[in-house]
């Protein structure tokens, strides 16, 4: 039970970053553009 249990809490751990990740490029951040693919000279795309 307790494994079920951490398994459910990782599985929403990674759930949420996924969502933040994909909520971030969507508004023009990027971890290869050091945050702000607005201002990176069109190497994000």
């Amino acid at each position: 039970m307790g494994t079920a249990i951490v398994f459910l809490a990782l599985v929403g751990v990674v759930t949420l970053i996924i969502r933040s990740m994909i909520k971030d490029k969507k508004s023009g951040k990027s971890l290869q553009c050091g945050e702000n693919c607005k201002h990176c000279g069109g190497h994000c795309h």
